[in-house]
């Protein structure tokens, strides 16, 4: 028997979900895109065409519903496998960080790539954070719910550890992009104007938006909470229960949409300012 087989296994059933993740992260958002265009349609139609424009947006919606079920089960699965290197005893985590980021690097930087192309690279590494909060947050949940004796502080350093490879990878990985394909540093600060113009809704190149679909994350958040509710939920009687549930719901959604406004605002304020230092920027190259 080889030694450490099973994280071997956890290593590659992570990297295979990570490559479904990708594409159906791509794949979602044409559906989506596909889905807004066909209700569009639907609504301005004329009342001959009614019945084709349904028949297209029932079958889009399908399409949609059925993909956001697949990449939410895919981040799950995600999560489930990061939380069991977390809470193993026998490196598994380190291992499977340093197989993962080598891995990236080495099927990314010896490749040529466009600019646009690392444009958009900029723009997949940058979803990735979103999932990996929402697969610590899983983690968080797990050890509420079963981790015995102190874990916080352990918890805090795993997720730090997790935060801070990802970063030095990133950073290791677009660094090598750019020097082997002649690209200047000043391009990403391009790519970060062009994401805040995409904050302020003025995009230059539709072709290079961000595209981010929270459907499959948010599930995955969803799936996090409610056995940490249930846990907290009295069990009788039962007009009490649903009430609590009915709390508890109401709260939870005050405080996800009080959090989308702040960030979006904190979000906008330094889109702002940034779009205007790049201003005066190219106005004093441009004298």
């Amino acid at each position: 028997m080889i030694r450490g087989q099973g994280t071997v296994k956890l290593y590659v059933v992570y990297n295979v979900l990570e490559i479904f993740d990708k594409l159906f992260q791509s794949f979602g958002g044409d559906v989506m895109q596909t889905l807004f265009t066909t209700a569009e349609g639907l609504a301005t139609c004329s009342s001959e065409n009614m019945q084709y424009w349904l028949r297209r947006f029932i079958l889009d919606e399908i399409v949609a519903v059925t993909s956001s079920i697949i990449h939410s089960f895919i981040l799950l699965v995600q999560a489930i496998t990061l939380s069991t290197c977390i809470v193993a005893h026998n490196n598994a985590l380190f291992a499977l960080l340093v197989s993962n980021n080598f891995t990236e690097i080495k099927s990314n930087v010896f490749k040529r790539y466009s600019k646009d192309n690392v444009h958009n690279l900029v723009y997949a590494d940058a979803v990735e954070r979103f999932h990996i909060s929402a697969f610590l947050l899983f983690v968080l949940a797990q050890n509420i719910l079963e981790a015995e004796g102190p874990w916080l502080q352990s918890f805090i350093y795993n997720a730090l550890v997790v935060y801070i490879c990802e970063m030095m990878i990133d950073i290791i990985k677009h660094s090598f992009v750019a020097k082997f394909n002649n690209i200047k540093p000043m391009a990403f600060s391009e790519f970060l104007e062009d994401l805040c113009k995409q904050t302020w809704n003025q995009p230059e190149n539709a072709k290079n938006n961000l595209v981010f679909i929270p459907l499959a994350p948010a599930c995955v958040v969803i799936r996090v909470l409610r056995p940490v509710y249930a846990a907290h939920l009295p069990y009788s009687p039962l007009s009490w229960r649903l009430f609590w549930i009915f709390l508890l719901s109401a709260l939870t959604f005050i405080m996800l949409a009080s959090l989308k406004i702040l960030v979006g605002m904190g979000l906008k304020n330094h889109a702002g300012w940034y779009i205007k230092r790049c201003q005066r920027r190219k106005k004093l190259h441009t004298d």
